[in-house]
């Protein structure tokens, strides 16, 4: 048994857990998570941790994670934890988180992951936002790394719990004690969406839903011997907790992960690990990590020279919309270090689905259908106007188990093509918010879940076409907010996460949208002819003028996970907080 979760030696070279394995695959067909992780233990494969510039910092075998899991688990026990207590986890990329959230599974607890820190809204906006959370979720414990003693410690004051370092809990006795099993219907962890802020819903999935959902895509994925999973997604989001973590345990697929705060800083590291794996990769990203990717690449710079992406087999995107002109000047940017169009594998899911709710068959990739705006917005077609088009990204077919349907508003199933709610039903479907019966009774309805998203069907594969919540709607009309964002982003000087656009009610009481900016020059006249040409653009894309406010660099909120918050922007400038740049004199 270790007593703490062991370092490797400095003066070994490391060597990462091998991708292929002579124990026969099994794709979650298990009842627990705790089951998963026992006969991923009884390979050699495993998760691998590497720096920001990629090199390999520590390999870490299935069957070592199982026994510090196990080690941490009557640690847990040692100090009062029981079945169904919430211990809160702050999600860092390494062997601690990794062995503690199994810790909690075989203690019968429920592990809690919360998000790291980030590098805009700072310390207080921080343990604000944690301190929250622990009030939703309600934990005996929170577990931290040393090094974010301070902040952890004060939030869990306010949210009144314990706060341990999970260092000092690993230099603990590790008592023997008989654990707990677990049933497949017993809640397995809660999920809090990277968008909970101030009013946090905390999804409960069971070990059921997760397996079912893990098979499903796994099996929609077709994984296969030789694939590997490389991965810089954070631990606190379902597409990087899921998918990234619990789906290579449950499906013993050897993983090699970058921290997502040195992808940041060094994104091309995560195409450099790509390029050293000589099996098959799978490997998800939103579509700003694509979009990142292809910026970094200058014209004077040479892809082949430094990477190999013929073998990326599944270059997953999903967790936010899905723009093909991203994928496409990735593919124009990387064409020539082997990536293939066809590797581009679009998904859609939300956590209240565990994860997937559907997956592009492998080698279809990015498919697009052009939609008459009018289709999009619910209007009349103007017969004096020219019709206008938006690409919207096919998501794939339903996963395994999965059924979705499109309906109106009272509810009623659409027939295809036709844009509505997405619903859908399946194993998989949570079992409700925790501690909130309001919200989920507002989206769960005789076992069908409200995603909240718009979309459609066409021969069996789901389209999206944006959130009903963001929806903009003027005199009747439907605007989506991505496509005010996207004119403002094809002028020069603004790229995607630099401007929000949401509704507001203006003194008269009418309904118009308000588009923040942030600006970076300092001019005021350069400013007055942005303002221009901004208003202008977006007249061209939607017909409509809008109120346009210019604000400084990295003003606009962001969720845990980085993206946009659109509706944290519109509370922050509707109640003053976010200051816009005055107009020139």
């Amino acid at each position: 048994m270790h007593d703490v979760i062991e370092k490797p030696s400095t003066d070994i070279a490391l060597t990462a857990t091998p991708t292929d394995c002579a124990q026969p695959r099994r794709l979650s067909d298990f009842a627990t998570v705790g089951e998963a992780l026992d006969y991923a233990a009884q390979g050699v494969r495993g998760i691998n941790f590497h720096d920001a510039r990629g090199k390999l910092t520590r390999a870490y075998p299935f069957h070592e994670l199982r026994d510090d899991a196990l080690a941490m688990a009557r640690r847990l026990i040692a100090d009062g934890i029981t079945p169904r207590d919430r211990v809160a986890l702050i999600a860092e990329t390494g062997p601690e988180f990794a062995a503690l959230f199994f810790a909690c599974i075989y203690a019968g607890a429920w592990p809690v992951p919360l998000p790291l820190p980030t590098s805009f809204g700072g310390q207080a906006s921080y343990i604000d936002q944690l301190a929250v959370q622990l009030r939703s979720a309600d934990p005996v414990l929170l577990l931290h790394p040393a090094e974010l003693e301070a902040m952890a410690r004060e939030a869990a004051a306010a949210a009144g719990t314990r706060a341990i370092a999970w260092e000092a809990l690993g230099e603990r006795l590790a008592p023997h004690t008989d654990l707990p099993r677990a049933a497949p219907d017993d809640i397995a962890y809660l999920q809090y969406s990277s968008g909970s802020t101030r009013f946090p819903h905390g999804v409960a999935v069971t070990h059921r839903a997760l397996l079912n959902n893990l098979a499903a895509h796994s099996h929609g994925m077709e994984v296969r011997e030789g694939d590997r999973c490389i991965s810089w997604l954070p631990w606190y989001h379902d597409m990087g907790l899921v998918g990234c973590l619990l789906s290579p345990v449950a499906n013993q697929v050897s993983t090699d992960y970058l921290r997502t705060e040195d992808f940041a800083r060094r994104p091309l590291a995560w195409l450099d690990l790509i390029s050293r794996h000589k099996g098959t990769t799978i490997s998800y990203s939103p579509t700003f990590g694509y979009e990142i990717c292809a910026r970094r690449i200058s014209s004077q710079t040479h892809p082949a020279n430094r990477f190999d992406l013929s073998r990326w087999r599944l270059a997953g995107n999903g967790a936010d919309m899905i723009r093909p002109d991203v994928m496409q000047a990735f593919v124009d940017a990387f064409a020539d270090a082997g990536f293939e169009a066809r590797a581009f594998t679009p998904s859609y899911g939300l956590a209240e689905a565990t994860l997937a709710v559907s997956i592009m068959p492998p080698g279809e990739g990015i498919v697009v259908e052009l939609v008459e705006e009018t289709e999009l917005s619910g209007a009349d077609r103007d017969g004096g106007r020219p019709q206008r088009y938006r690409a919207v990204v096919n998501c794939g077919k339903p996963v395994r188990d999965m059924r979705v349907e499109i309906r109106d508003e009272d509810g009623e199933t659409l027939p295809e093509r036709a844009i509505g709610k997405l619903w859908a039903s399946g194993p998989s479907i949570m079992t409700g918010y925790y501690r909130d019966a309001e919200a989920t009774a507002a989206c769960l309805r005789d076992g069908w879940l409200d995603t909240g998203d718009m979309g459609y069907l066409s021969d069996g594969y789901v389209y999206i076409v944006g959130r009903a919540k963001d929806m903009i709607i003027i005199n009747g009309k439907n605007h989506w907010p991505q496509d005010i964002e996207w004119a403002v982003e094809q002028l020069p000087g603004f790229k995607s996460g630099d401007i929000a656009a949401f509704a507001i009610t203006t003194p008269g009481g009418e309904e118009t949208p308000a588009v923040l900016v942030q600006c970076r020059t300092t001019d005021d006249a350069e400013r007055t002819r942005l303002r221009e040409d901004i208003r202008d653009k977006v007249r061209s894309i939607t017909g409509m003028n809008c109120v346009i406010e210019l604000v400084p660099p990295r003003t606009l909120p962001r969720t845990s996970s980085g993206k946009l918050s659109r509706a944290k922007a519109r509370t922050q400038y509707l109640s003053g907080e976010i200051q816009p740049y005055a107009l020139a004199a």
